[in-house]
């Protein structure tokens, strides 16, 4: 999840379709990921929280909401990420082994 979010936060010019696709792969990976066993029901759960956020984010970019208030939420997001990497510190990896 950080890694994910890394990734956003240093995009010089985000777009609601760079999020959006980061949105698509964490919805996949994350599926795959509990289906197969490797992360628990409730760290797909914590991690929806990421992709709930980042369509919030996808949205208010569409919105042409003002960069301050989308740096907030991008923020808020960030936050939360490490939080679940402290929580489940094998699920960064986890995710970015999916990634092509």
């Amino acid at each position: 999840m950080k890694t994910s979010m890394s990734r956003l936060h240093v995009c010089e010019l985000l777009t609601s379709q760079i999020v959006s696709n980061e949105v698509g792969f964490l919805s996949e990976t994350l599926g795959n990921l509990r289906d197969s066993g490797e992360i628990s029901n409730d760290a797909y759960l914590e991690a929806g929280s990421i992709q709930g956020g980042l369509s919030l984010i996808a949205s208010l970019i569409d919105q042409e909401v003002s960069d301050d208030e989308i740096q907030m939420q991008l923020d808020q997001l960030i936050t939360r990420a490490l939080r679940i990497s402290t929580n489940y510190p094998e699920m960064d990896q986890k995710i970015e082994d999916y990634r092509q």
